[in-house]
């Protein structure tokens, strides 16, 4: 079947594929919550699509704990925000004088960084996507730097959503027609297909991104 994504998304995925194992289809569970994020997402939010995903999710033996950690997932799209506006900020700033144009990070700046960036992998391949962005929104603001990170731990520590299943959520809601956000879609597909992932499950989870409810707003 053809896929209903835009032609340089499906480009994109084809090439990543190359030499991935074909694999199996999404099984019913991981299915019915990627289906879950999707509604669950702020760019569909349909609270009819959302009612029907969460009792799916659950009717396939989601637990309520595996639910809340979807929805925690998903709801981390607002820090795409943070990503792409956090250089444009800056260079505006420094053009104007408000901030020193000094790149270099002070003692408090510089431990942050450490301790939340350090060599996570997971960070330097956001870096290698968006380069600049974390360093420049530390600079502007170490609160919104501490609580980006924070947050978007959240459904990570838990642990009750396989982390492949998480990589597929995220790149499928970095997909959908309402949030093409290419930088997240490629990690998280990398990162889908480091953890075992096959052609076929990223393939279904892609289909179901291009099928995501529309948002039509919460009366």
């Amino acid at each position: 079947m053809e896929m209903l994504f835009l032609p340089h998304l499906r480009e994109t995925t084809l090439k990543a594929l190359d030499g991935v194992a074909e694999g199996s289809p999404l099984a019913p569970l991981p299915r019915a919550l990627i289906q879950l994020g999707l509604a669950a997402s702020v760019t569909s939010l349909e609270r009819g699509a959302l009612s029907v995903a969460v009792a799916a999710a659950y009717d396939r033996g989601a637990t309520p704990a595996q639910v809340q950690e979807v929805i925690a997932l998903v709801s981390g799209l607002g820090v795409h925000s943070l990503m792409i506006s956090a250089v444009v900020v800056l260079e505006g700033a420094q053009q104007r004088g408000l901030i020193p144009a000094c790149e270099d990070l002070d003692a408090e700046r510089q431990a942050l960084w450490d301790a939340r960036v350090g060599d996570d992998p997971f960070w330097n391949d956001f870096e290698r996507e968006m380069p600049g962005f974390l360093k420049t929104m530390l600079i502007l603001s170490p609160d919104i730097f501490t609580g980006f990170f924070d947050y978007c731990a959240i459904p990570w520590k838990s642990g009750t959503v396989p982390a492949r299943v998480k990589e597929l959520i995220a790149m499928a809601s970095d997909a959908t027609p309402a949030h093409r956000f290419g930088p997240g879609f490629r990690v998280h597909m990398g990162n889908a297909i480091k953890l075992g992932c096959g052609r076929a499950e990223i393939l279904d989870a892609l289909d179901l991104a291009a099928a995501a409810p529309p948002h039509r707003g919460t009366p």
